[in-house]
């Protein structure tokens, strides 16, 4: 069994296999993941990002994004500076937090790779459909910790593990793009260990505050 590649934990047992993928969860934070081996190259990967519409214009859409923007909206300062993290091609979130009078810079590996913007501190960054994408997850978490000021809020939207019965089923491990997989044990061992604020709200969005 490889180490968890969130907290490094050695101790992982397996957790399910489907057809395409074995999935195995490590005992320290909970995390679900696929092995290194079974991920898909940097191209493949890529190919499927360019099948996502994610329309700016789209009202769908922004009612999705709402269940994250609208909270978070809330607890900041009017004129924030924030980062939208693995934006995508069609960077809604950013274009209706801009609406709501905060200052947007974006980054995405493949549509926005300007690699300047993380070079720069926010009061709040944000990635929605994102951190269940993430190979190094560990490594992006530090890096958005980094880039958050003391006081500012990462904010997140996942779908979260509930248990193994629910994961069978679950059509989110489906698409072969999504390699870790949080729960809310998850989240509240990395607040723990982060020294982090953290709020679920509904389903699928995370609200975390730095506190130093």
């Amino acid at each position: 069994m490889e180490a968890c590649p969130l907290c490094s934990g050695l101790s992982v047992h397996h957790y399910h296999t489907d057809k395409k993928r074995d999935y195995l969860q490590c005992q320290q934070c909970e995390l679900v993941f696929v092995p290194r081996a079974q991920r898909l190259d940097a191209n493949a990967e890529k190919a499927i990002y360019d099948l996502h519409i994610n329309d700016p214009s789209d009202d769908g859409y922004r009612r999705f994004l709402s269940r994250l923007v609208t909270p978070l909206h809330e607890r900041l300062m009017q004129g924030s500076k924030g980062l939208d993290f693995g934006c995508g091609p069609g960077p809604a979130l950013s274009l209706i937090m801009s609406e709501q009078g905060h200052e947007m810079s974006l980054y995405d590996l493949y549509y926005y790779p300007d690699r300047q913007v993380l070079d720069c501190r926010y009061d709040f960054v944000t990635a929605t459909e994102v951190i269940e994408h993430l190979y190094e997850p560990n490594q992006v978490w530090q890096q958005w910790l980094s880039l958050i000021k003391p006081g500012g809020w990462l904010g997140l939207m996942t779908k979260l593990v509930i248990d193994v019965d629910a994961f069978t089923k679950w059509h989110y491990k489906n698409d072969q793009t999504h390699v870790v997989f949080f729960s809310r044990a998850t989240f509240l061992f990395l607040a723990q260990r982060d020294g982090l604020d953290i709020e679920f709200i509904g389903n699928d969005v995370i609200l975390l505050r730095k506190l130093t």
